[in-house]
């Protein structure tokens, strides 16, 4: 099962934060931002398929978060947890630690913002557009 976002990536975009990393509806970014991969996500947790949503409540369920920008893929690994609620409407973040809020997509990502592949970040901060593809097994 898999559920797709739409984005694009901003000039702000440093993808220096080291416990998460953040695709987010919003229209702005500001440098202070640094866990923010891509803004204007036409989609957000809220608005995804509730079997999608129970199948990532699995706390043995693998998910991954591939993002797709400027001719670079990179995926990253975590896992499901009882408490994902998926009901935010602005952001959708993957989290290196077990930490749960509304917002929380997978928990116990192999990496954050920092671990993304320098082309992939600057093809993002060069505005790329972005498709967030988010799987679970």
């Amino acid at each position: 099962m898999e559920e797709i976002i739409r984005a694009r990536g901003h000039e702000h975009v440093s993808a220096e934060h080291s416990s998460t990393f953040e695709i987010t509806t919003d229209d702005f970014l500001t440098p202070a931002g640094d866990c923010i991969l891509a803004i204007e996500a036409d989609r957000a947790p809220a608005d995804f398929d509730p079997d999608f949503v129970a199948a990532c409540q699995d706390s043995g369920a693998t998910i991954t978060v591939t993002i797709e920008a400027g001719g670079y893929t990179e995926s990253v690994t975590g896992r499901g947890d009882p408490d994902l609620e998926f009901t935010n409407e602005r952001s959708a973040v993957g989290r290196t630690s077990e930490y749960v809020d509304d917002r929380t997509i997978v928990n116990d990502a192999e990496f954050a913002a920092e671990g993304f592949d320098r082309d992939l970040v600057a093809a993002l901060a060069d505005g790329a557009e972005v498709t967030v593809t988010i799987s679970v097994e």
